[in-house]
């Protein structure tokens, strides 16, 4: 397949994705929705869903039917074991969506996916907490109706509440190394920074889809998710530095938000950086203006990084991990195929939002 074939292909398998959504509403709440006693709360859980699983890029959601596709006979995923891997990912956008709600909130964040985030609309407020446990539950419900009967059924089950609890702790390691109100820069270490996003991001956004479809495919040897998690733990801290730098550097009409690392304190990639090369005086200058909303500080934090040429350092960052993750796919990918490995460390590279 040349390069036009593929990307055909990928959004020939992404428009499929899509439309599977609708059948994920209708599981969730076609039976319910004129029930006497519970009808009003799924009309909300409908409008949940389709406010908070939809307009995002689906990579998550997408790997695991890109992976299943690979790793599966094309005679042996029929119809049924289409319509699964297509759940299971939706699974992992549902786990997505949980997440983002919540984080909106913690972070106090304005927009997601280039409209206004969920708690801050008219009416939401802080009851978007609830709406985001009603997002976490559906996943386990997506999965008992269509795997139930499934060999794989109970790994699914173990590797998305492992995923979740992993990315709780690495939220937690994020929240209390940047408490509100404090900014204590010697916080902001290089290890620390590994740990959270090691947890926070890495498991549930490239092991967690891969591993479901490992576990589908009847993939469960230990050695194989460990060489698996090797390369795919990488490139979700490649996945996160990028976000980072795209929090203050993005263009917020492409990646859909509006970054607030500087204003809430954030253990970020680019202050990790910043305080590897801040001159005593430089330092002083995070030390008065990180962690405030006053935008001129914010600002002043800005032309700082810039001053220390960290746009630069992230090109070559950027360069550097890519290689290195070539070289751990080549090393760790059988007996899977690499390509699972290398299409997604190309979707990522350079990647723009």
């Amino acid at each position: 397949m040349n390069g036009n074939q593929k990307l055909d292909a990928y959004n020939q398998e992404k428009q499929n994705f899509i439309q599977h959504f609708s059948q994920i509403v209708k599981v969730l709440t076609e039976g319910e929705l004129g029930h006497p006693e519970t009808g009003d709360a799924i009309s909300r859980l409908k409008e949940v869903l389709e406010y908070n699983a939809l307009g995002g890029k689906y990579n998550r959601g997408l790997t695991v039917l890109l992976t299943a596709r690979e790793l599966v006979e094309p005679s042996e995923l029929d119809a049924s074991g289409l319509q699964r891997a297509l759940t299971v990912g939706w699974c992992v956008e549902l786990l997505q969506a949980f997440f983002l709600v919540s984080d909106d909130i913690m972070d106090s964040s304005l927009t997601r996916r280039g409209q206004i985030c969920w708690y801050q609309k008219p009416g939401i407020g802080l009851d978007a907490i609830n709406d985001a446990l009603l997002l976490e539950a559906c996943i386990y419900r997506l999965l008992k109706f269509y795997c139930r009967e499934q060999p794989y059924y109970l790994n699914l089950l173990e590797l998305f509440l492992q995923s979740s609890y992993q990315t709780e702790i690495g939220q937690t390691l994020d929240l209390i190394t940047a408490p509100q109100g404090h900014t204590d820069l010697d916080r902001y270490t290089e290890k620390r920074y590994k740990s959270i996003v090691k947890y926070k991001t890495a498991f549930y956004s490239f092991y967690l889809p891969v591993a479901a479809a490992m576990y589908m495919a009847g993939i469960d040897g230990e050695k194989e998710h460990a060489n698996a998690k090797k390369i795919l733990l990488e490139m979700g801290e490649f996945f996160q530095v990028q976000d980072d730098y795209l929090d203050l550097f993005g263009d917020p009409s492409v990646t859909g938000k509006v970054g607030t690392d500087i204003q809430d304190n954030k253990c970020s990639w680019l202050v990790v950086q910043c305080l590897q090369r801040a001159s005593p005086e430089q330092r002083q200058i995070l030390q008065e203006n990180y962690g405030q909303k006053d935008p001129e500080k914010v600002a002043r934090v800005k032309a700082l990084y810039e001053e220390l040429d960290l746009p630069a350092a992230f090109l070559k960052y950027e360069e550097d991990s890519y290689s290195r993750l070539l070289h751990l796919i080549e090393q760790y990918a059988a007996p899977l195929p690499p390509a699972i490995f290398l299409e997604l460390a190309k979707k990522i590279y350079k990647r723009k939002n």
